[in-house]
């Protein structure tokens, strides 16, 4: 009888905290499997920051770091700089990343730091109430704009991985989604290739991962993921948008 699915074992067998409909299990899934598959579980070292995802290390079979709100990527820029053996990585939430931490990861990526950035792009504060992110789409109803975001006065979203392609160190900037089974196997695929290039120590990489908040939307998880589909993907365009390929 031929195999055709192994519980990966950086993955740790235990019930996850996450509402139904959350895809952080689903990328988690998947960042563990690259883990194995590379062969680096035993020398990565994750950093997790204040966000839905601050537990990722009760999930995970690798070492982690916390960092103040914002700051995995100074934190991971340390770790790899002391250690460059080591294989460093932040998982981090859009309220994080780009909001208090677009800074950190802005100069990251200019510096051309070898770290593998997950980047978990739901637009809206999921952790702490559902408030608007920097990624909130416009019109989307959050607690702190209760008739939609008004861009007259609070501006558009912050298009991070578009931000970081602009710059002229090589990099590895990407942007997939996690709401259904056909983008989730590409997902995985950038990932790895993600992780790849920084066993092969070529370059700084960020994947942005589409995900969904039913709870802070207040959809059901079936219809959060057709909102991903129908409405985010439209504003956030998936695709490759650097490569070291072309540099």
């Amino acid at each position: 009888m031929e195999l055709a699915f192994k519980v990966t074992s950086a993955m740790k067998n235990v019930p996850m905290h996450y509402c139904p409909g959350c895809t952080h299990g689903i990328v988690h899934r998947m960042v563990a499997e690259v883990l194995d598959e590379l062969n680096i579980r035993e020398r990565a070292v994750g950093v997790a920051p204040v966000g839905c995802a601050v537990l990722i290390y009760n999930y995970l079979n690798n070492d982690f770091m916390e960092a103040p709100h914002g700051r995995a990527p100074a934190l991971a820029t340390g770790a790899k700089r002391a250690r460059p053996d080591l294989i460093v990585y932040t998982y981090q939430g859009d309220g994080d990343l780009a909001s208090i931490g677009f800074n950190e990861i802005f100069h990251a990526a200019n510096r051309g730091e070898k770290i593998t950035v997950i980047f978990i792009n739901n637009g809206i504060y999921g952790m702490t109430g559902g408030q608007m992110a920097p990624t909130t789409l416009p019109n989307q109803v959050t607690t702190t704009t209760p008739e939609g975001r008004d861009v007259g006065q609070t501006g558009y979203p912050v298009s991070v991985s578009e931000a970081l392609a602009t710059q002229t160190t090589p990099g590895f900037i990407v942007r997939c989604s996690s709401h259904d089974g056909i983008h989730q196997v590409q997902t995985k695929k950038l990932i790895r290739q993600a992780f790849q290039y920084q066993v092969d120590n070529r370059c700084f990489s960020l994947v942005e991962v589409l995900s969904t908040c039913p709870t802070n939307w207040g959809m059901t998880p079936q219809q959060s993921m057709d909102h991903v589909r129908d409405t985010t993907m439209q504003h956030y365009k998936l695709g490759i948008l650097k490569s070291p390929e072309g540099e």
